[in-house]
């Protein structure tokens, strides 16, 4: 996987409770094109932009995690709209080297200017697990024909 910094969301991250990813990604502000009357609209997902989450350390204690993306007009976050969660990942699926956990992309409707991931837990909190999530250049896909 090839990553870039600015699209880093969690670099090793330690998960040891319910948190969000250390980094959030900027879209920018939008544009209101010479003549128009009204700012253009975004949405990111439409474009099947590629994200990459993996396990760079196991989890022990949890019982289940869960990964959803994120959108705000604000750093802070201050009303935050989940626009995607993934399917509860068990103790077991969370081992070192653990690759391809949804999402695998930003879905329809990542349509606001700052973007980051939740890291929702259940059960005894971790006292060992790291996530690497980001933007990369592309995701390896193995399919039959």
């Amino acid at each position: 996987m090839i990553f870039d910094r600015t699209g880093l969301l969690s670099d090793a991250q330690a998960i040891t409770a319910t948190a969000a990813s250390t980094n959030t990604i900027d879209l920018g502000a939008t544009g209101t094109p010479y003549g128009s009357p009204s700012a253009l609209a975004r949405d990111i997902g439409n474009a099947q932009v590629p994200l990459s989450v993996s396990v760079t350390e196991s989890f022990n204690n949890l019982t289940s995690i869960t990964i959803s993306i994120q959108v705000d007009d604000n750093t802070a976050f201050s009303s935050p709209v989940t626009v995607w969660t993934s399917p509860a990942y068990t103790l077991t699926q969370l081992a070192t080297g653990a690759k391809y956990l949804l999402p695998d992309e930003f879905p329809v409707g990542t349509n606001e200017r700052y973007v980051r991931l939740m890291y929702t837990l259940a059960g005894t909190a971790p006292t060992l697990g790291k996530i690497t999530a980001g933007v990369v250049a592309a995701r390896q896909r193995n399919r039959k024909y």
